[in-house]
């Protein structure tokens, strides 16, 4: 185990577990990142949301607050670093004056010092993904050294998450299209059956299931599944 105040890319690419949730990921991720602070921050990460952001990830609850304090007013260092692929920090939310309505939110939460890191795949500012925001109750907590450390970790936290995100992406469409293939195979089955038993065409078969769909208000692959499952039931072996 590392000691406080260091991360290492072992560490980092420990997260790498099978099938472990993109969620999972992003929260150890963040939890770790406290870890390169002597004395302890918080940490929230700040991901893109429909021309602003959200923190669904955080380790405290004041994270959580004050970066949504920075999304209410549409600026702040987490937005500024998320937009600009620029290290953002402040060393003491007392007498920052770039954002004073950013420093007296922090320090009702207790915050004295931050830093906001993005989240950069390619390093290049191109492709910012999100923003690592850490909060400390220390003014001047993130000296060079903890911002040299932050920095490295960032950039190869962009890189997992990136590749994470990209990996379930394919998951769900790869589960997509099964399902859509199952849907498609059942919906053939269900017209093989109503063939069989009108006599009728495969497309008056599949006008049938149309029309109970419609009818019951159900999807088609639901209506279909039903009526293999009753022919199953009703077939003498069945029984």
């Amino acid at each position: 185990m590392q000691n406080e105040g260091s991360i290492s890319p072992e560490d980092l690419f420990a997260v790498l577990l099978p099938d472990a949730p993109l969620s999972d990921i992003l929260n150890r991720i963040t939890t770790m990142a406290t870890r390169a602070v002597p004395g302890g921050a918080v940490a929230g990460l700040s991901l893109p949301s429909d021309g602003s952001a959200q923190t669904p990830i955080y380790t405290d609850q004041r994270a959580r607050v004050v970066d949504q304090a920075q999304y209410d007013h549409g600026d702040g260092p987490c937005l500024r670093a998320l937009r600009t692929g620029e290290v953002v920090a402040i060393t003491d939310t007392s007498t920052d004056a770039r954002w004073r309505w950013f420093g007296e939110i922090a320090i009702a939460q207790g915050i004295r010092s931050t830093i906001s890191l993005p989240l950069d795949v390619a390093g290049n500012r191109d492709e910012v993904i999100g923003a690592l925001n850490l909060y400390s109750e220390t003014p001047e907590r993130f000296d060079a050294e903890i911002v040299r450390a932050l920095e490295s970790f960032a950039q190869q936290a962009a890189i997992l998450a990136a590749n994470a995100r990209a990996y379930w992406g394919a998951v769900e469409l790869a589960e997509q299209l099964q399902r859509a293939m199952e849907s498609r195979a059942t919906i053939e089955q269900a017209k093989g059956i109503l063939i069989a038993r009108t006599g009728g065409t495969a497309e008056e078969a599949f006008a049938l299931l149309v029309r109970a769909s419609q009818r019951e208000n159900r999807k088609l692959r639901e209506i279909a599944a039903e009526v293999v499952e009753r022919a199953s039931s009703d077939s003498p072996a069945s029984g």
